[in-house]
């Protein structure tokens, strides 16, 4: 079921508009995605959304627009070109190929529902008595089921930690980890695979420099932080936003848009001292869940992930997850990365990347507090979110289906479409006479052909929230009616209070408040 939903949403994407498959007439590029009218739309709002709550809330943070070309020398200082690798491995009967550090989650994941599975099972049995923490240290089936994931999970972390490549094939073949395709269980060894792209800078060949597309855009933010802080007079703490393009050369380039080659990532870097990790590391995690939950969509489907592997120079880090068809799984990161990124920079520049902190009248690297997310994978969340099949009862007492787009009012590509009831008589006329008023300050849809509920059905599939109809009522009293794509009431307003009623519904600030408080 969770899999036919998955390929609805991407039929879903083409047939509507908002994406599309990379050079398709040309059989299309793996991974690769273009985004159509709507998508774009999407797109930006999503953006807005996140960079008025990041940026414009929060008086000690500001922006940024780094280059994607960056000199070679960064990405030797951040450790990407040692150690920006992934552990895959191919299956020999298949022939796919897979990061072998998945599949072992994957595989640790559905141990883990099996015990949520009995703790559910037992929960109704047993009702308002039961104790959940009694029940996980008493049944017996439980008890092994945890112990087994606990024994696998330190054997998981110390062959990631130890980078034990061998140790690793050894899991997924002491567990019988199959494929996930095909159930072959006829694994290569494991091996790395660096996902860096390569380019040249240079007109001659012989004479080019060798530079990569920027794997994150986070190393064009610490590569300025100096010049932020002293043009802008910056005290720590403080922040520096950007969004942008990055690029990596995935293994594994499925799922749809969630895992690309080319995709925005949307990250902020808060500067902070030493020693005040652990109060901002919270305070950020809290905030950006916050930023999730206000979105308005089922909370059970979000999740705090603790990394079971951390970084050499982390002291911690979090994933928030949602719920996909296909399982929970990242859309954004929260890290403590302690001071390793400017100090590296400054070793490997030789130009110091210290603050001076008059108050404690003293120099040093600030520490840093990481939020980091994919664009593209929060798309795909709205999407996946708002996504909606039901059934309509009809007057005639017969039932129609519709498919509806449930995105935040605030968020929706189009937010009102302007439908003369029929395309003569004057009313096409005055519904453009509307939009033209409108359009100033709403994206907005004018369409006339076909029936108007084949036209709402329309509107209703792309996530439009307010259909505005142009009838003969509107020739003599200056009315129209407001067809609410969520409940389908209707309502008569007067043209001239459009504007207001519309603005208040699709109000940023009103969400903005909220995380305000």
């Amino acid at each position: 079921m969770a899999q036919d939903l998955f390929k609805k949403i991407i039929s879903h994407c083409k047939e509507y508009g908002f994406i599309f498959q990379s050079s398709e007439i040309y059989d299309g590029l793996s991974a690769v995605y273009d985004y159509g009218q709507f998508g774009v739309e999407l797109k930006n709002n999503l953006v807005k959304y996140w960079w008025d709550a990041v940026v414009y809330l929060n008086e000690d943070v500001v922006g940024l627009d780094s280059a994607i070309f960056m000199h070679p020398k960064v990405w030797e200082a951040s450790g990407h070109v040692s150690a920006f690798n992934d552990p895959l491995i191919d299956n020999k009967d298949s022939q796919k190929r897979y990061r072998a550090d998945m599949l072992v989650e994957d595989y640790l994941e559905k141990q883990e529902a099996k015990i949520n599975k009995e703790i559910e099972k037992a929960a109704k049995r047993f009702g308002d008595s039961f104790d959940e923490e009694k029940f996980r240290t008493t049944n017996p089936r439980v008890i092994n089921l945890q112990k087994k994931v606990d024994s696998l999970r330190e054997k998981f972390v110390n062959a990631l930690e130890k980078d034990d490549l061998d140790q690793l094939k050894q899991i997924i073949v002491d567990c019988d980890i199959a494929d996930p395709e095909t159930g072959s269980k006829n694994w290569t060894d494991v091996r790395k695979f660096n996902l860096m792209f390569e380019t040249q800078l240079g007109s001659i060949s012989e004479e080019a420099t060798k530079l990569y597309l920027r794997p994150e855009t986070a190393q064009g933010i610490f590569l300025n932080f100096l010049n932020v802080q002293k043009s802008g007079r910056m005290k720590i703490p403080f922040g520096i936003a950007q969004t942008g393009k990055a690029f990596r050369n995935e293994i594994v380039a499925r799922q749809f848009i969630f895992r690309m080659r080319e995709f925005e990532q949307m990250e902020m870097e808060f500067f902070i001292r030493p020693g005040e990790e652990n109060k901002w590391f919270e305070y950020w995690k809290e905030a950006r869940m916050n930023w999730y939950k206000a979105l308005g969509f089922d909370e059970s489907k979000l999740r705090f992930h603790d990394h079971e592997k951390l970084a050499h120079y982390a002291e911690a880090a979090t994933d928030i997850q949602f719920e996909f068809p296909f399982g929970f799984k990242e859309i954004e990161g929260i890290h403590s990365r302690t001071d390793f990124d400017l100090g590296q920079q400054q070793k490997f520049s030789g130009k110091k990347l210290q603050y001076f902190d008059s108050e404690l009248n003293e120099s040093y690297v600030p520490y840093v507090i990481e939020t980091s997310m994919g664009l593209d994978r929060l798309f795909l969340m709205i999407l996946t979110a708002s996504y909606c099949e039901e059934e309509i009862e009809k007057e005639s007492g017969k039932t129609d289906e519709r498919v509806v787009l449930r995105i935040p009012a605030f968020l929706a590509p189009v937010k009102l479409a302007i439908l003369p009831l029929v395309n003569k008589d004057g009313l096409p006329e005055i519904a453009r006479e509307i939009r033209d008023d409108l359009k100033f300050n709403f994206n907005c849809h004018y369409e006339e052909k076909d029936s108007i509920g084949r036209r709402y059905r329309r509107q209703d599939a792309i996530g439009t929230p307010f259909c505005i109809t142009v009838d003969h009522q509107t020739i003599q009293d200056n009315t129209v009616t407001i067809r609410y794509r969520d409940t389908m009431n209707q309502e008569r307003v007067p043209v001239n209070e459009l504007n207001d009623i519309i603005q208040d519904k699709i109000s940023l600030k009103k969400i903005l408040g909220k995380l305000n408080k």
